[in-house]
């Protein structure tokens, strides 16, 4: 049994309902993939559920999210609706991009929600920026920037946290630590593996967290916005945490053994949280069932809005696009 502090029922039940929420969702996201409904790359969640619900439960609505291209999860945890989420994903003018963003770059102003991005480690800088920004403003916002253990080898890493310590940002840098990054296990890409050890040589609270377990993340989510809205600088969460699928759908997971997922598997954020509540009397018999067909009423309902919707006409291709010369008939470019 995993030993927690006492809790509200009713944040428990919430907590898990969020990370069921994202699972149900990657799966028929799986689903429209296959189906070629869903085009370009996909890169999928599941396994790392804890850690969205955990930190991004934890902030108020006047804080940004940074995400990364494996961002669904995060959308979700923050907010967005399923509706205008799959027909981002469909490619629909109903999308919260307009369908011009898809997968990788999902983005909500309403929501403070600056999205994905599909390159590496290019959220730090835009966090920093963003946290600075806000700064300069006296806004009491914090910005809580998501990045994988791949990103820490860029140099946008150590510039951002060098940065937002120098200039003491209200930045919360989440490491999602997956331990493979794209397909190269992390030890044998880094001298150092303990990122957190990195992020604490820029003079900065570091934490290591169970990233499988979603109370223990938002406990430690806390005490980093509790260092952090005190002004005292920015803060670090390490979060150790495993994804079930393949980085995206084109990887055929050569650099990992079957044995290895299954095991981690055990340790299953939504599984764990269900068992515990279960054990302790929290869940209720046909609670977990109920709420699972909740969720699933919810996304075919998501789907058959989106699936609904229409793709922008090309009319429109130049709208909202930004060049310094748009070339005339007849001019070269």
């Amino acid at each position: 049994m995993i030993d927690k502090p006492h809790l509200d029922r009713a944040h428990l039940l919430e907590m898990l309902e969020g990370m069921l929420r994202i699972r149900l969702f990657e799966a028929r996201c799986v689903e429209l993939y296959q189906a070629q409904k869903i085009l370009g790359f996909l890169h999928l969640y599941d396994g790392q559920e804890a850690v969205s619900v955990g930190v991004i439960g934890s902030l108020g609505p006047e804080d940004a999210v940074v995400a990364t291209y494996r961002e669904h999860g995060q959308a979700l945890a923050r907010g967005l609706g399923m509706d205008v989420l799959m027909a981002e994903m469909l490619g629909m003018e109903q999308g919260c991009c307009r369908g011009r963003g898809g997968s990788m770059h999902i983005f909500d102003a309403g929501t403070r929600f600056y999205g994905g991005n599909a390159i590496v480690g290019a959220g730090l800088p835009l966090a920093v920026g963003i946290a600075l920004g806000d700064s300069m403003m006296r806004r009491d916002a914090v910005t809580a920037c998501f990045f994988g253990d791949g990103a820490v080898d860029e140099g946008e890493f150590h510039e951002s946290l060098s940065l937002a310590a120098l200039w003491q940002l209200p930045v919360l840098f989440v490491c999602e630590n997956n331990l493979y990054s794209m397909g190269m296990a992390l030890e044998r890409a880094t001298a150092e593996p303990d990122i957190a050890k990195k992020a604490a040589a820029y003079a900065m609270p570091a934490e290591v967290v169970d990233g499988m377990d979603v109370v223990a993340v938002e406990l430690a989510t806390g005490r980093a916005l509790e260092h952090i809205r005190a002004g005292q600088g920015p803060a670090f969460l390490e979060c150790r945490t495993y994804r079930f699928r393949a980085h995206s759908m084109f990887d055929a997971q050569s650099y990992r053994t079957r044995e290895e997922v299954a095991a981690w598997r055990e340790k299953d954020p939504i599984v764990r949280l269900r068992g515990w509540m279960e054990d302790a009397g929290l869940l209720h018999e046909g609670e977990y069932a109920a709420m699972e067909s909740r969720i699933r009423a919810d996304i075919d309902a998501a789907v058959a809005w989106a699936e609904s919707g229409s793709p922008e006409s090309p009319a429109n291709l130049m709208k909202f696009v930004t060049m310094d010369h748009v070339p005339q008939e007849g001019q070269a470019s």
